[in-house]
């Protein structure tokens, strides 16, 4: 048995304060939709990142930011478009037809190059 605390920077992370050297890659983690609000209708995706921050920043001057800050790109159903989120907070999609849908989410760099991506299926059902 051991007397370990964890520490605040192993929850999250070292101090956004003090540049990394030999960053680890970027890693990005999606959860299935939320099981309540899917069988409302809703879709709820939670994910986190690993060695990237979420952050509204942009630009080839940004590619040099330590610790590595980007963005995500969220597709719908092969759509051929996406949009971009810098919140880092859950993503929520409403709106969508009853059937079986895939969201692919990507982790980009300040200048929108993807790092690595997830893709997420699922069933909104028809609440007829």
């Amino acid at each position: 048995m051991s007397n370990y605390t964890t520490s605040a920077k192993d929850i999250i992370g070292p101090s956004p304060l003090i540049a990394i050297v030999n960053e680890a890659p970027a890693r990005l983690i999606v959860d299935p939709p939320l099981p309540e609000p899917l069988a409302q209708g809703r879709v709820f995706i939670q994910y986190r990142t690993e060695n990237l921050r979420v952050l509204p920043v942009f630009g080839k001057g940004a590619l040099d930011v330590s610790p590595r800050v980007g963005h995500i790109h969220i597709t719908v159903d092969d759509a051929p478009w996406h949009f971009v989120d810098t919140s880092g907070e859950t993503i929520i999609l409403v709106g969508l037809k009853p059937g079986l849908h895939k969201v692919l989410i990507e982790l980009a760099d300040p200048t929108h190059k993807v790092i690595t991506s997830e893709t997420v299926t699922f069933t909104v059902p028809d609440l007829k």
